[in-house]
């Protein structure tokens, strides 16, 4: 049997992610794998639309309101989440992603629990979401955190919307 090194969530201190604490490459996993799966698939961070390349490049900035939750196997970054600043009194869950590497040992579910858990001290009524259709297992666990799909906020084709009470 193989040990698995332990996973923690960590809130980052100032409330903006550091540009080499290893969220820009979880970010940069997060939107090529998404570009792909789209059947849009690119080579590098270059062929990235624009918005995604400037929170690559600078997520300090790309995230200044934000809470950005980073799920850590010793000083490694193998996992991201963001919440937004309220607005409506709703919290919106972003750029979740896991490194393959540490998928089923928890990591996502941790992050969401996190982010939960700061949504209901930062006193918003709830928390939304929007995942693409053909992410089934983010949506299995969503469903099994609780959230449930709502009318679309988004008018992307095969964007599902998400929401649940904190």
């Amino acid at each position: 049997m193989t040990e698995r090194p332990e996973v923690t969530v960590v809130h980052r201190p100032d409330r903006s992610p550091a540009c080499d604490d290893g969220f820009a490459g979880l970010l940069a996993a997060y939107h090529l794998r998404t570009q792909a799966e789209k059947g849009k698939a690119v080579a590098d961070v270059d062929g990235l639309p624009d918005r995604y390349r400037a929170e690559i490049s600078d997520p300090r900035t790309a995230f200044a309101d934000d809470v950005v939750l980073l799920a850590l196997s010793g000083d490694t970054a193998v996992g991201c989440l963001v919440v937004t600043a309220p607005a409506d009194g709703l919290s919106e869950i972003k750029r979740l992603w896991t490194d393959p590497a540490f998928r089923g040992r928890g990591v996502a579910s941790g992050l969401l629990g996190g982010a939960l858990d700061h949504a209901a001290k930062s006193g918003v009524g709830g928390v939304r979401l929007s995942v693409w259709s053909w992410r089934t297992g983010a949506i299995a666990l969503y469903e099994r955190l609780g959230f449930t799909v709502t009318e679309s906020w988004d008018e992307r084709d095969q964007l599902v919307c998400m929401q649940r009470a904190v």
